[in-house]
């Protein structure tokens, strides 16, 4: 077992560069990499084997595979399958795909990782693999955002490493375990450093830009699995420190909040589903214990919306609700928001009914509200108007490519039910779950279908999103120092 991981890790960088010598075996070498993810992932999933590795000696790796490392592995061979499927049929060079397969590793690695310093060096080589295909198509446009994406991310992970300092002079180890009993310094810098990667609360508000300037293919890539790998540290540490659920869960409401309402009055497709991202990107937080399955659960179904959006005739909602679409482009981009609006259909109704099991009064009110925000944001999709006889060039043009991608990831939702099918399809849940459709809905047609409001981009700007991590690290560390008090 323990080999078997070492070549999960390490296989895809080495097809990625032998893809780079021999560009001709790229797609097929790719996809046999992801399908043997795939397979790993699974196996962990359904038999644990809560295995923990130590290689080298007590300063060095140490991994972890656990169901919860499963459900991010198996998560992230799906999403990477249905990209790969979807650029298929392109004319995307070799290139992209050695990059899909160096983020591809890079990911399995985090989601292993059980000690500080292998986590940074794995969040590190992902950041240089997202900076590339980010900037692929080498406009000035892709650069500067890549660029933008590319410091944001390596302020995290400055303030991440010197928290990781701290732990290590305490206890002369990198574990995660070392946390407890840390300084608060070392807790506020770590927590900061991975709330900023991961896209939650403000200085999260770099994920827009981002998925709006990137490829369909990337902006799938990087909202359905890319944005998981500073999450599901946090929910790692969460369950190890249970002491200290409650700063993450503060930031993961705001996070919630926040990106529902800039969702809600969002004019632009991409834009939308990035906050949507945002929003539910703090959900994940908030429940550690279902942080992992529902992170399967957003990551395939927001891949599948953001590869659908790529097929709309335009990216304004006012011009999509004046020019029809075709039906079938409609129906399964009705399918996927009705998933994610909580729907009974798709796993991600199990998912949310597990977040919302074991919340406390004030998080169960303030996610409820959220909830009913996605419902209305995602009403905006629902209602576009469409005929079986619309003209759409663009997506007659790209159905090869987009039918079997958003195939894998539906199949995937639809089995990834059945193993909370009892405990979750109850009257009560189904009943709640109608019920904040209905009113999300009956909210987005008498309050905000016309509604015309711009929020302010500001706190979007790169220099706001580095002062903000600064604010946000005096938050988190003044909450740490009252955790620990009391």
């Amino acid at each position: 077992m323990t080999y078997i991981t070492i070549v999960l890790i390490l296989l895809p960088i080495l097809v990625g560069f032998c893809i780079y010598l021999f560009p001709k075996i790229d797609r097929y070498s790719a996809m046999a990499v992801v399908l043997m993810s795939f397979a790993y992932g699974l196996w962990v999933i359904l038999e644990p084997p809560n295995l923990n590795i130590q290689l080298l000696n007590n300063f060095g790796v140490q991994l972890l595979i656990d169901q919860n490392s499963g459900y991010l592995i198996l998560t992230n061979a799906l999403v990477t399958m249905a990209v790969i499927v979807y650029c298929w049929q392109s004319r995307i060079t070799g290139l992209f795909f050695t990059q899909i397969l160096i983020v591809h590793s890079s990911l399995n690695s985090i989601f292993m990782s059980q000690d500080f310093i292998s986590l940074y060096v794995a969040l590190e080589v992902l950041a240089i693999g997202v900076f590339l295909l980010i900037a692929y198509p080498r406009s000035d446009r892709s650069i500067w955002v890549g660029l933008r994406y590319l410091f944001v991310s390596n302020t995290a992970m400055l303030f991440y490493l010197v928290g990781v300092a701290l732990v290590y002079q305490a206890h002369h180890s990198f574990a995660f375990a070392g946390l407890r009993g840390s300084s608060p310094e070392a807790i506020s810098l770590i927590f900061m450093g991975l709330l900023a990667k991961g896209g939650i609360f403000v200085s999260g508000l770099w994920l827009p830009m981002t998925y709006a300037e990137s490829e369909t293919p990337v902006s799938a890539l990087l909202s359905g699995i890319v944005t998981k790998a500073g999450v599901f540290p946090l929910v790692r540490l969460a369950l190890i420190l249970p002491e200290f659920s409650p700063v993450l869960s503060i930031f993961g409401v705001a996070a919630a909040l926040l990106g529902a309402i800039y969702a809600i009055f969002e004019q632009d497709t991409k834009r939308t589903l990035a906050f949507s991202s945002i929003s539910q990107l703090g959900l994940m937080i908030v429940a550690p214990v279902a942080g992992s399955f529902y992170a399967l659960t957003h990551g395939l179904v927001k891949s599948a919306l953001f590869l659908i959006e790529g097929s709309l005739p335009s990216r304004d909602f006012k011009q999509l609700h004046q020019q029809p679409i075709t039906t079938f482009l409609w129906l399964i981009l009705l399918l996927a928001s009705l998933s994610i609006s909580g729907f009974p259909l798709l796993s991600i109704f199990s998912a949310k009914a597990l977040v919302f099991k074991d919340l406390s009064a004030w998080e169960d009110i303030a996610l409820n509200i959220a909830s009913v925000g996605t419902v209305i944001y995602f009403a905006k999709f629902i209602f576009i108007p469409h005929e079986q006889s619309a003209a759409s060039e663009k997506f007659d043009s790209q159905k090869v490519a987009l039918l079997p991608a958003i195939c894998i990831l539906f199949i995937a939702l639809i089995f990834a039910n059945l193993p909370y099918y009892e405990s979750t399809y109850t009257v009560e849940k189904i009943t709640k779950a109608l019920a904040t459709i209905g009113v999300g809905w009956l909210a987005y047609f008498m309050i905000f279908k016309n509604s015309l409001i711009n929020l302010p981009k500001t706190w979007e700007k790169l220099d706001h999103l580095i002062g903000v991590m600064t604010l946000s690290l005096t938050g988190i560390f003044w909450l740490v120092v009252w955790l620990k008090i009391s």
